[in-house]
Formats: C-alpha cells, sequence, structure tokens
C-alpha cells in the first residue's frame, strides 16, 4: 500500500509539472490572471493538458487506493467516495474540453465545467471528512492536521468563487468579470494538488508509534492492531 500512495505520489507530480510546463510555455500569450488552465487543452498542445490531468487523476486513484488499503479511511466511506468524485471529475475535464468560446458554447464545454465543479467541490471534502477521527491519533495527528488545515484553504477559495458570483448577481456583471478568475482557479488548483499530495505522503509513512494494547485507532479493524 506504501507502494500505491509512492507511485501515485509520482503521477500527480508528473501531470502537475505537465500543466505547469504549458502554463510557462505560454506565458507570453495567455493572461493567467484572467485566462484559464482549462484553455490549454483547446490549443495545439491540448494532448499535453489532458495527459497532464489524467495522470493527477490516475495518481489520486491510487493514493485513495493506499488510503483504503492502510485503513485510514473505509471503502465506502464519504471520505473514499470524495475522492472516487474527485478523480471522476477530473478524467471528465480532461476529455471534454471547454466552451471555446470564438466559436460559443457546446456541449463538451457544459460537460466539462460539471467535471470540474464536482472534482472541486468533492476533494476538499473528502480530505475533511478522511481526517477528522485522526487529529488525536499518536501516529497520525500531524498528517491528518495538515491535510485538514490544506482542505480549509480550498473551501476559503471556493467559498471566494462563491461570493463573486453572488455579487455580480447582484451588481448585474458577469461573475467572471469581478474576480482575476485565472488567478484565483490557480490559487484554488494548487492548493487542491496540495491536498492529494498531502493525502499521498500520509498514506506512503512508515508506522512508527504503537498504540497501547487494547486501545484503538479510528480507523482499526482490532484493538489490538495499528492504525494503517
Amino acid at each position: 500500500m506504501q507502494r500505491a500512495a509512492q507511485a501515485g505520489l509520482t503521477a500527480v507530480g508528473a501531470g502537475a509539472m505537465i500543466v505547469l510546463g504549458l502554463d510557462l510555455a505560454y506565458l507570453a500569450e495567455v493572461n493567467p490572471m484572467r485566462r484559464t488552465i482549462s484553455e490549454h487543452g483547446l490549443g495545439e498542445h491540448g494532448w499535453l493538458f489532458s495527459l497532464g490531468v489524467g495522470l493527477l487523476a490516475a495518481g489520486s486513484l491510487a493514493i485513495g487506493a493506499s488510503l483504503v488499503g492502510r485503513r485510514l479511511t473505509a471503502i465506502r466511506s464519504l471520505g473514499s467516495l470524495g475522492l472516487l468524485a474527485w478523480s471522476a471529475g477530473l478524467l471528465v475535464t480532461a476529455w471534454f474540453p471547454k466552451h471555446d468560446w470564438s466559436v460559443g458554447p457546446s456541449l463538451s464545454g457544459s460537460i466539462h465545467r460539471a467535471g470540474s465543479i464536482v472534482a472541486f467541490l468533492s476533494l476538499p471534502i473528502a480530505a475533511l471528512i478522511i481526517a477528522r477521527p485522526w487529529r488525536r491519533h499518536p501516529e497520525w495527528r500531524l498528517p491528518s492536521l495538515a491535510v485538514s488545515a490544506l482542505g480549509l484553504g480550498s473551501v476559503l477559495w471556493l467559498l471566494g468563487i462563491a461570493g463573486a458570483i453572488v455579487f455580480a448577481e447582484r451588481s448585474g456583471l458577469a461573475w467572471w468579470q469581478v474576480m482575476p478568475l485565472g488567478l484565483v482557479e490557480r490559487g484554488l488548483a494548487v492548493t487542491e494538488v496540495a491536498v492529494v499530495a498531502a493525502l499521498g505522503i500520509w498514506a506512503a509513512r512508515r508506522e512508527g508509534v504503537r498504540l497501547p494494547r487494547g486501545q484503538a485507532g479510528p480507523g482499526q479493524a482490532s484493538p489490538r492492531s495499528p492504525a494503517r
């Protein structure tokens, strides 16, 4: 299970570097303050964007499997389902390009938007649910607090976007005009990739603390076995 987490971290890192490389390569042509990351999917190197997001999704699935295997979360828990929804949403955004506004809205763009909403909402919820029962555990307290902090950071980004949408509706402006959409989306994306990385590092860690005999942790199968 530790190897699955390590493989997942490698895939997540590779996917993130591919998307970051696209951002840097087109920095002179694309305004990162206003243009979204998904616009890379519309260009001649759109396949690279899809590859990067696909690797992020695959790595997240491997990390989720490791968390389940080490009994840090249950396979049928809301945390596991949230990670699965995050990965599925990423795959949808990788497969269906966003709207190309030079020609107008499209079915593909609508599906892309739905997938991104599912992904961005599901991950912080999953992270908070997975981390919550471990915050006082002698072995996993620090990893769970790190995951919780990053999950809350993602929630704050989402609340900022929701606030901008509400303000735009009341002021009669387009919601993407009341905030630097590209910058906000990149901030949210970086935070959520950090959430996945924190979960992967947690799942890849070796155990060192053994609970006293008869004391069970949140994810233990029996009172005498350590949390995995």
